[in-house]
């Protein structure tokens, strides 16, 4: 049978939460994303070919400063995201879903990548998306996880997930129909995963109870999280 278009009203209801979608997408490669290391090491470079003794010359090596070693980061680069949630986990949180999922264009695939599922069943409507992000240095993945739990007032720690894990669960409403998304933050040495799970109900208009959300977004962190430490470096 032929799948008929969605309502003219229907479709109008899905328009915020496509824009909440985006958004989502949008912060996975924004102004929070790590500094790309291949920057970091130019910009190192740059500083000391620009150096110059008074004669001219370059300064000799016993004058120079002793270097220093940067720590060995233990994640190099992230894992393919839309083969970190295990299929049925997805037929779960994401009914209708296509398992394949959809990777999200970065400007830097080696340090992040996302992968994104959504799908109307009914006219219930599941979006889930997973984020790998690797940082230059383990201490710049914790400012990250603090400056980012920070914004995200309100939430709680998540035991005995990654190094440390942070769950937020929150309710919009546009238009008389409620959104509720949860987000999972989680840091395993000088890398994130972050877990965006959101729900709405065009029907009723009502959103999934926060339970359901929350529990949601912990279950596909959980198994991003065993992606990342299956990917570190021998």
């Amino acid at each position: 049978m032929r799948d008929l278009p969605l309502p003219l009203a229907l479709t109008a209801r899905l328009s915020p939460v496509l824009v909440i979608a985006c958004a989502g997408w949008a912060l996975t490669s924004g102004p929070f994303a790590a500094p790309s290391t291949e920057h970091h090491a130019a910009g190192q470079q740059a500083g000391h070919t620009g150096t110059k003794s008074s004669s001219g010359s370059a300064p000799s090596s016993s004058s120079s400063a002793p270097s220093k070693t940067a720590p060995a980061m233990t994640y190099t680069s992230a894992p393919a995201p839309c083969t970190a949630i295990p299929e049925k986990t997805i037929t779960s949180l994401v009914p209708k879903a296509k398992t394949a999922g959809k990777e999200i264009p970065s400007t830097d695939s080696e340090l992040r990548r996302t992968c994104s599922w959504n799908a109307l069943d009914g006219y219930d409507y599941r979006w889930l998306d997973v984020s790998f992000e690797i940082m230059r240095s383990e201490q710049a993945a914790r400012t990250s996880y603090q400056q980012r739990t920070e914004e995200k007032d309100g939430g709680g720690a998540v035991p005995g997930l990654g190094d440390a894990a942070y769950s937020h669960v929150g309710l919009s409403t546009e238009d008389k129909q409620q959104s509720r998304e949860g987000m999972v933050l989680v840091r395993v040495a000088n890398a994130l995963v972050v877990v965006n799970y959101s729900g709405s109900d065009f029907d009723s208009g009502k959103a999934p109870a926060t339970d359901e959300i929350n529990k949601g977004a912990i279950q596909a962190a959980r198994a991003a999280v065993t992606t990342l430490e299956g990917s570190r470096p021998s």
